[in-house]
């Protein structure tokens, strides 16, 4: 199956709303998650997911933990913070504006 490219601007609405279904989840967990709640539309590659996850940290959006996967390797755990949560509201609604946009366009062409 083709997957299509997330669109630009989207990366932290993807990851911030994948958070927020979960208590904590390491990289691997938030790609595959956003993969299979897409139905295998979206794939986020690993380098783009990991420096969007150093920038949500250095925003104060997600906070990390070192851990030990079930497959018993070490990972980063990441886990939304209060900022993530305010940051998520303000992406949904930046999302909703611009995707209502974009269908008043197209039902104009």
């Amino acid at each position: 199956m083709n997957r299509d490219e997330i669109p630009p601007g989207t990366l932290y609405l993807l990851i911030l709303k994948t958070l927020a279904r979960h208590v904590e989840l390491h990289g691997y967990e938030i790609a595959n998650s956003i993969q299979r709640t897409s139905d295998d539309v979206l794939q986020v590659e690993e380098g783009s997911l990991y420096p969007a996850l150093q920038r949500m940290l250095i925003k104060g959006w997600v906070t990390a933990e070192w851990g030990t996967t079930a497959g018993n390797r070490r990972a980063r755990y990441y886990k939304l913070t209060a900022a993530g949560r305010k940051q998520l509201v303000l992406e949904v609604s930046q999302f909703e504006r611009v995707m209502g946009a974009i269908g008043r366009v197209i039902q104009t062409a």
